[in-house]
């Protein structure tokens, strides 16, 4: 599979012909300048939760590609709200089959208000079966001991998770969740954006390759094979 990484926790994964991205916050996002969204494409938007930084560009990109966007009840009708009719709602510890493959939302221990203030549900991550490879994307979270799980449903390719401190998990409890879900491929994402969350990326691969594990860290706009 090719992942596309857009800065801060926006990146696009092409699973069987579909494009599908992930919270997209790139407008609003200084290192993401150079990026074009309007050259962004896009048959699925899923988000992870309803803070502004994984939401903002979300509805623009949506009614520019008719994207079918993903995510919780609160946020997708929130999403309705903005004008986008096509959404498909979920839950935590619900499964789909699309058209690419089957998807898991599984818990993820963060927050989840809308930009306007009211209720955003549950935040949650995403697991992704599929005929090209399987992965996860923990959206925003603390380690827990949930992710324990997700070895008991799937095999994974990679897992993206975020390493950024502060908001999230960083980069010891993220290779501990690289133990948990049994996966030794990471790309690592919700770093460096904000001075709350600016890391030692050179560090942060040292550590991931001492543990026996590899921290992708790809520059924005870069494409990837995983």
């Amino acid at each position: 599979m090719k992942l596309t990484y857009y800065g801060h926790s926006s990146f696009s994964v092409d699973v069987q012909g579909k494009k599908i991205l992930f919270d997209p916050f790139i407008s609003h996002n200084e290192l993401a300048k150079h990026i074009d969204i309007n050259s962004i494409e896009a048959d699925y938007i899923f988000l992870s939760h309803g803070h502004e930084d994984h939401v903002a560009d979300c509805a623009n990109i949506a009614k520019r590609t008719g994207a079918k966007v993903v995510a919780n009840w609160e946020v997708a009708n929130w999403i309705n709200k903005q004008g986008i009719a096509n959404t498909h709602p979920m839950n935590t510890g619900g499964k789909w089959k699309f058209d690419f493959g089957i998807v898991k939302c599984v818990v993820a221990q963060h927050s989840s208000g809308l930009p306007d203030g009211s209720y955003g549900g549950n935040p949650m991550g995403f697991i992704f079966n599929t005929a090209d490879g399987n992965f996860y994307y923990s959206g925003d979270t603390a380690l827990t001991l949930d992710m324990q799980l997700i070895p008991s449903w799937i095999d994974l390719n990679f897992a993206v998770l975020p390493i950024g401190d502060n908001f999230t998990m960083d980069v010891n409890d993220a290779i501990d969740a690289s133990v948990f879900i049994q996966c030794n491929t990471i790309v690592g994402v919700h770093y460096d954006t904000f001075g709350f969350i600016k890391i030692d990326k050179a560090a942060a691969v040292s550590r991931f390759d001492n543990a026996g594990k590899e921290l992708l860290l790809p520059a924005i706009g870069e494409t990837i094979d995983v």
